[in-house]
């Protein structure tokens, strides 16, 4: 995705913590601008004044949702109905859904079948169906930012899976090699590009939650591939170990 791509930003404030907010604005910079920041809840709640507080520094609409009836969640249905006002009125080039509610599952499909990016941000307990329908999902846990008692200064949490974490991760080593495969070429190696974009393809798949920036990094550490450089360093072919 071109770094001017445009992208909306829309924060079920009820079930994700204020804490990573910053963390998903970094990462959602990587793929492009991030032009709609909305955060929707009941602003009359005293759970939302952490919320309050990263409102005005992250430049984040807030969007007052009334609890009109008991058991009944009237955030997720502004979120929805706004998303797809914003799919047919603004030319977007992806979402950002930051939630835990698996509510969202068919939000998510419908904005992919129109062809755009949608990124997640939710917390480890997010059911697995709204995690698959994402483009790419990352657990908010991974990039929260909590400020160091010593220094007094933010510290991002993402301790990195070590080797044999990774290599124990049945579903990570199934992508992993299933992509390489299917990217093969005639000398058997595979173009990581290639790699990365079968996985883009097939998968909400994304390196932060094993700790790690990029693909090539848990390449290297899981063991399991052979890597060459290749353009005077400058591109990376892996292929599987026999």
């Amino acid at each position: 995705m071109p770094d001017e791509a445009k992208i909306a930003l829309l924060i079920d404030c009820d079930n994700v913590s204020h804490k990573s907010i910053q963390g998903v604005i970094d990462e959602l910079s990587q793929y492009g601008t991030v032009n709609i920041r909305r955060a929707y809840g009941n602003w009359k709640s005293d759970s939302m004044k952490g919320w309050e507080e990263k409102l005005h520094p992250n430049a984040i609409i807030p969007i007052q949702q009334f609890a009109y009836t008991s058991g009944k969640n009237a955030t997720d249905s502004a979120i929805i109905i706004d998303a797809m006002d914003l799919l047919y009125s603004k030319q977007l080039d992806a979402f950002a859904l930051m939630t835990s509610d698996s509510d969202f599952t068919p939000l998510a499909m419908r904005i992919r079948a129109e062809g755009k990016k949608v990124y997640g941000f939710g917390a480890k307990k997010t059911p697995e169906p709204f995690v698959n329908a994402c483009s790419q999902f990352i657990y908010t846990e991974k990039i929260e930012i909590t400020e160091d008692e010593s220094s007094k200064t933010p510290k991002k949490a993402n301790a990195k899976k070590t080797s044999l974490e990774l290599k124990s991760d049945s579903a990570l080593l199934r992508l992993l090699r299933t992509a390489v495969e299917k990217t093969e070429e005639d000398d058997g190696w595979s173009h990581l590009g290639m790699v990365g974009q079968y996985i883009s393809n097939n998968s909400s798949f994304s390196p932060i939650n094993y700790g790690y920036k990029k693909l090539s990094d848990i390449i290297r550490v899981i063991g399991l591939f052979n890597i060459e450089m290749r353009d005077n360093n400058s591109t990376v072919f892996v292929r599987k170990k026999k």
